[in-house]
């Protein structure tokens, strides 16, 4: 497919050959993380016009690049289309060249109901997906046109789209309305709060580690001198908070698709730049780490009884994470953190595990 008529190529930059813009290239490659910037945010009624994603790309590829073995492709910026569905139809057409090369697309900037195209693309190559979105909104509204309040409730009402698992992190109780939070708790799918991933990872680790999608919504962090999103936070994830869910986004083990959205292009802080392309960095950092990671993996297994009844808990030897379920397939059983397992010792079993 000729992308040549709907993305701008990105401008070449000097750089350290230890730095990872000196080994970015501009073609899609097989196993490859590609990068594609978006300027359309009519979808959170803003505006279209391609905007300069210079600056980030300038803090971006002046970091370093390590042992970084994986290629890494900046493919550029994506035109808008004449209508919000027309630039969703352009993104969902190179999300399916890059599925079908086995890339993993990083999607930057855009309104958040782009993900419904990062969705609707993998959905076509991948059934069953377990889809995690850091987002501090949790918005099911009706309607006719795709925005980034119509999104998700489009998402779940699409006869064709197969939602293994979803979870919802980072959502705010005053930002919500209280039906839309019902409702998610009633089909079952997580939900947790800012207040339960601030300091620490561990607890919603296990969110994703499974994912094939991750989508994140900048409004969920928190801004500082300078909006760093289009409808920017006092309260959200602080700056060392997203960079490693970042990186826990890339050690993910089933990841094929990511996206940051909302975040305020128009920005003039040197700080926000810096912090996007940090994000980037922590990113390519995690997926690195995984493919690192033996293919093999062994358990141990321990048994807790609790009121009688024997449940199963399994530790990854290599990686220390924790599995909940007696399947021998270790595909079918729950992620979970050695909390949930100290917690099962005492006799309290989280409601998440057992659902099944």
């Amino acid at each position: 497919m000729n992308f040549e008529d709907f993305i701008i190529s990105p401008r070449n930059f000097k750089t350290e050959s230890w730095q990872i813009g000196n080994r970015i290239t501009k073609e899609i490659k097989e196993d490859s993380i590609v990068l594609l910037f978006i300027s359309d945010y009519r979808g959170s009624n803003g505006e279209a016009e391609v905007q300069d994603f210079t600056s980030v790309r300038k803090e971006f590829y002046k970091l370093s690049q390590l042992d970084f073995e994986i290629p890494i492709v900046d493919l550029g910026d994506l035109v808008s289309g004449k209508s919000v569905q027309d630039s969703h139809y352009i993104l969902q057409e190179v999300l399916s060249v890059c599925h079908y090369k086995r890339a993993i697309p990083l999607i930057i900037g855009g309104s958040n109901d782009f993900a419904f195209s990062l969705f609707s693309a993998l959905n076509f190559h991948k059934k069953q997906i377990n889809y995690t979105q850091i987002s501090n909104i949790i918005s099911l509204q009706q309607g006719e046109h795709i925005n980034e309040h119509t999104f998700l409730s489009k998402m779940f009402a699409t006869k064709s789209f197969s939602i293994k698992n979803y979870h919802h992190l980072g959502y705010q109780k005053h930002l919500n309305e209280a039906d839309s939070i019902k409702l998610i708790k009633e089909v079952e799918f997580d939900i947790i709060r800012l207040a339960e991933m601030m300091n620490s990872t561990e607890k919603t680790e296990p969110f994703f580690r499974k994912a094939d999608l991750v989508t994140v919504n900048c409004d969920a962090i928190e801004s500082f001198s300078e909006p760093f999103s289009m409808n920017p936070q006092v309260n959200g994830l602080n700056r060392r908070e997203i960079c490693a869910y970042m990186k826990e986004i890339g050690l993910s083990e089933n990841l094929k698709s990511v996206g940051i959205f909302n975040y305020n292009i128009y920005s003039e802080s040197q700080l926000n730049h810096q912090l996007l392309a940090q994000m980037i960095w922590y990113m390519i950092e995690g997926i690195n780490i995984q493919q690192s990671h033996p293919r093999e993996r062994h358990y141990e297994i321990f048994y807790v009884l609790i009121d009688d009844r024997q449940y199963t808990f399994k530790r990854d030897t290599f990686s220390n994470l924790w599995y909940f379920g007696d399947d021998e397939n270790i595909e079918n059983c729950i992620p979970c953190s050695r909390k949930d397992f100290d917690e099962a010792k005492k006799g309290w079993l989280s409601a998440r595990l057992t659902k099944i």
